[in-house]
């Protein structure tokens, strides 16, 4: 508490000022109200552009600024009970085979290498995304065992944009190992000495991920309460 808040806590509190915004716009008719919640969006948005360019060291005057940001945000305001800004859900899925051995993905959009993941679609539940996710992106087919993490994606700093990430456990039980051609630049199976880099947070779920490949119990990972929430 006695040092400057890092960029990953200002781009949160910035994405939590915008929830309560755009929420409080969808759900009132009044224009003081309204007016109060404009000035909540544009101070969050004054947060979010100031914890950017801090990030990269670039000029405050640089990018769209502000104004822009207000603009996207007030383009997101629905009415009612669709206006209820909630955290997206990502669906992931740490696939195991019978040598021990990790299904890994290197995205097409970064380069970077991770377990199959994706955004949660409508009309399928949580589990039947991952495998879904899972073929698409790598040919493989697998089952379910278990939900093990509930993560929030701003919380531990691997997503700019507000998330919880579903993770489950899987067993590959067939199929060929082929890499979609839009999403990833290429799929594998890997031991847990002979990992490749870049690899997304495998401090995170690293070892949690590997402990239920070996069948070894495993409580759900998630973000314990912080005390207080913003600043513990």
């Amino acid at each position: 508490m006695d040092r400057p808040p890092a960029e990953a806590d200002l781009l949160r509190w910035s994405e939590a000022l915008a929830g309560i915004a755009r929420t409080g716009l969808g759900f009132t008719e009044s224009l003081y109200e309204r007016e109060r919640f404009a000035e909540v969006l544009a101070v969050a948005a004054d947060i979010r552009h100031r914890a950017e360019a801090r990030a990269v060291g670039a000029e405050l005057g640089s990018g769209d600024g502000p104004d822009a940001l207000v603009a996207e945000w007030m383009k997101t305001v629905g009415t009612g009970v669709p206006g209820y800004v909630t955290p997206k859900v990502a669906v992931g899925a740490v696939v195991g085979d019978d040598d021990g051995r990790i299904l890994l993905v290197q995205r097409a959009d970064s380069g970077i290498w991770l377990y199959p993941t994706g955004w949660a679609d409508v009309g399928y539940s949580a589990s039947e995304v991952a495998l879904k996710e899972v073929h698409e992106e790598t040919g493989v087919r697998c089952e379910v065992q278990r939900l093990i993490a509930v993560l929030d994606g701003l919380r531990l700093g691997f997503t700019r944009v507000p998330l919880y990430s579903l993770v489950f456990h899987c067993r590959s039980v067939g199929g060929d190992l082929t890499a979609h051609p839009l999403e990833t630049n290429d799929v594998g199976w890997f031991a847990q000495d002979a990992l490749p880099e870049p690899l997304a947070g495998y401090s995170q779920w690293g070892e949690l991920a590997f402990a239920a490949i070996r069948g070894e119990p495993v409580e759900v990972l998630y973000d314990e309460p912080r005390s207080p929430f913003w600043n513990g």
